[in-house]
């Protein structure tokens, strides 16, 4: 099976350049014996950098670029000719990447805006030449300063997708079918459970040349926070979705319970997600009558606007966009 070309995770080291040393030179010339100090100061270390491209959506040029080293700056000269910095070494990373640190996990920082950039290791300052040394009681110092050295260590990077709506499901809910509908996206769609095991974007079309961008998000199962099924890998995306879509099969024994299961595995994973809108879409109800759907609707929880929608069917696709805009409108 071919490998998938998104990559979310990588884990990479970085080692920013050492500064140049000092130069400790005397100038001396034919007719000027004892000239003075002249040494000129070390260059900087070049740094590594980060820098948000909007045209990438993937990790996957970071892949196999497991170490980043930067120049090392150039020492000073004589006649105070200060050495060259080192080159700076740019990452460019899609919008919402989270930088950590690999061995405390600490955050370190989320780059989200387009040309955003983030200096991960900074460059060894240079060594100052013995010119920055004399002084009325030391005119001639003999020595200089060495350069700083560089920044390094391990660090990942986590990619967290950023859409206007995420889908929230069980596997085989129907997710893929709806982006299929209401986009051009084109995500594998088949009947077995984790058909979908990677983030699938797309772009839905709305009224006066609106639109907004809609994420189809691996399938959950109970216990997922916990690293069950495809486990927590890919709940982080959800954490970028200004709102959430959760979809529940008709076909489901309890429709209900089957919400609050969801709601639960997004709570235990991260509580902030609770403060997200929500909408609520029964999906394939194409395969009930309107008797079954009156009894699944009793069972649905208040507070919370809920559609019954057919994606094979095109049944309730433009109310829902409806209500989607209405959500993204807050």
């Amino acid at each position: 099976m071919a490998e998938s070309n998104f990559i979310d995770y990588v884990r990479i080291f970085c080692a920013s350049g050492h500064g140049g040393a000092g130069s400790a030179h005397l100038h001396r010339a034919k007719y000027v014996p004892k000239g003075g100090p002249d040494g000129g100061d070390g260059g900087r270390g070049g740094h590594i950098i980060l820098r948000v491209n909007p045209q990438l959506w993937t990790l996957i040029h970071l892949r196999y670029r497991k170490v980043v080293k930067a120049e090392a700056g150039n020492p000073g000269g004589e006649a105070l000719k200060k050495g060259k910095n080192g080159a700076d070494i740019v990452l460019e990373v899609p919008q919402g990447v989270v930088v950590k640190d690999a061995e405390s996990e600490e955050v370190i920082t989320e780059l989200v805006d387009p040309g955003q950039e983030y200096i991960l290791c900074k460059g060894g300052r240079g060594g100052l030449g013995n010119n920055n040394f004399k002084s009325a009681t030391n005119q001639t110092p003999r020595f200089a300063q060495p350069g700083e050295e560089g920044q390094e260590g391990w660090f990942i990077l986590e990619l967290k997708v950023l859409a206007d709506v995420g889908l929230v499901g069980f596997p085989n809910a129907g997710k893929s079918t709806l982006l299929a509908a209401v986009t051009s996206a084109k995500p594998k769609i088949a009947n077995y459970a984790f058909t979908t095991l990677e983030p699938n974007l797309g772009i839905v079309r709305y009224h006066d040349n609106r639109s907004f961008v809609m994420a189809d998000i691996p399938g959950i199962i109970e216990g997922a926070h916990e690293g069950r099924g495809i486990g927590t890998r890919f709940l982080r995306h959800i954490e970028r979705n200004s709102v959430l879509l959760f979809m529940v099969s008709a076909e489901e024994a309890d429709a209900g319970k089957a919400y609050k299961v969801l709601l639960k595995e997004l709570e235990l994973y991260n509580p902030e997600l609770l403060v997200k809108d929500r909408v609520l879409a029964i999906t394939k109800c194409d395969l009930i009558d309107e008797k079954q759907k009156a009894k699944i609707e009793k069972k649905l929880p208040t507070g919370i606007p809920h559609l019954f929608i057919s994606s094979v069917a095109q049944i309730g696709l433009d109310a829902l966009k409806d209500e989607l805009w209405k959500a993204l409108s807050k």
